[in-house]
């Protein structure tokens, strides 16, 4: 894992945020390989949002720089960064209820057939597109069946599946499991296994212990803004981790 973490595919590097006399960020550099997923953790105010709204194009930091493939880039808006392949997947998920699997999935995005200037919604492409990517992702969504009619596991399928659509770079996860059974856990950390197959980077944001030793490949520690660790899952423990969240252990290389 050491030659992919050295090349990653998405990088910050020495990234500070203040919002007037708060620092939210400080000299936080952080890299992400292709096909790595990557936990991040840290108590409320650490500044794991600040940092993912950087990584999504909602804030520009005050310093440092961020790049895609070594590449500089800087972003105005979300929209800008989905075009170079950053997609997030909030908690909150940002899904219509009264629509169909596959019209979410398609959302702004949408597939149209017509003659000349008339043009309306292919139903019928998009359903069979979006049935396929639940195929890719192992999950027994269906469709045409209305999201407000779905599971917790069933709907984070149809949110990742989106991302699939866009081919995304690196997927950003906040919170996925919180919210959820411990069946549709399973179902949750199996999907993040499959994009982690398909090549795409994963960054997961959780408060869940046990989500993120069994998923990801390195965890980042946050505390009061400051990144306090960045190592491989296999060397480190929940129980360093949760000192370096607290504060009983100090910050670590």
């Amino acid at each position: 894992m050491g030659e992919t973490h050295r090349n990653g595919a998405i990088r910050l590097e020495d990234v500070s945020k203040s919002f007037g006399a708060i620092q939210a960020l400080s000299h936080i550099s952080i890299e992400i390989g292709k096909g790595e997923v990557v936990g991040m953790m840290g108590d409320n105010g650490a500044g794991k949002s600040t940092l993912v709204k950087i990584l999504a194009g909602n804030y520009r930091p005050n310093s440092g720089s961020y790049l895609i493939d070594g590449e500089p880039v800087v972003f105005t808006n979300p929209a800008e960064a989905r075009t170079r392949g950053i997609e997030v997947v909030y908690q909150d998920l940002a899904l219509c209820n009264n629509l169909t699997a596959a019209a979410n999935v398609f959302l702004g995005r949408e597939l149209l057939r017509g003659i000349g200037p008339f043009r309306w919604l292919d139903h019928k492409a998009m359903a069979k597109r979006a049935s396929g990517l639940f195929r890719e992702l192992q999950s027994d969504t269906r469709a045409r069946d209305q999201v407000e009619r779905m599971s917790g596991g069933q709907r984070q399928a149809v949110a990742i599946a989106r991302t699939r659509l866009a081919d995304a770079k690196l997927v950003v996860m906040d919170e996925p499991t919180a919210a959820i059974s411990v069946r549709q856990v399973a179902q949750v950390l199996a999907l993040i296994g499959r994009l982690r197959t398909q090549g795409h980077s994963v960054l997961l944001i959780s408060h869940r212990m046990p989500d993120v030793f069994s998923t990801c490949d390195r965890v980042i520690v946050l505390r009061r803004g400051h990144k306090v660790a960045d190592k491989p899952i296999a060397n480190s423990s929940p129980e360093e981790v949760t000192g370096l969240i607290t504060g009983a252990i100090n910050e670590i290389a």
